[in-house]
């Protein structure tokens, strides 16, 4: 956060998720409709928090309140991944796409993880 971050949109890491939203958008549609208000909102629900708690962190006043948004963040990533975990093992999705997914969430939240360290103190 030290260099001169003025909105959530200069951070890489919202960038990231969004595409990742944009992302899961385009593979949920393949989804069963009897998945439309299951599995399917669930995981379109988790995949949005994640950039908008990163956007919400922004204009928060303390370090604890931005922290927080953060690590709801994060949780929400290791959420959709368990989701998508699920898709897999029904058979939503496949095995490549499910280990794509499952790669860039695994590295968003490692990025997640080294913002709320640098901010932490």
């Amino acid at each position: 956060m030290k260099n001169k971050i003025k909105s959530f949109e200069d951070l890489e890491i919202l960038r990231l998720s969004h595409s990742f939203v944009l992302e899961v958008c385009k593979i949920i549609k393949s989804f069963p409709k009897t998945e439309n208000y299951i599995l399917t909102e669930q995981i379109i629900r988790t995949a949005h928090s994640i950039p908008a708690n990163i956007a919400g962190c922004m204009k928060r006043f303390s370090t604890k309140e931005l922290t927080r948004f953060l690590v709801f963040a994060r949780s929400s990533v290791q959420e959709i991944k368990y989701h998508l975990i699920l898709a897999n093992n029904l058979g939503y999705i496949d095995t490549n796409t499910f280990e794509n997914f499952n790669n860039n969430y695994t590295l968003l939240g490692k990025k997640i993880n080294s913002l709320i360290s640098s901010i932490k103190f």
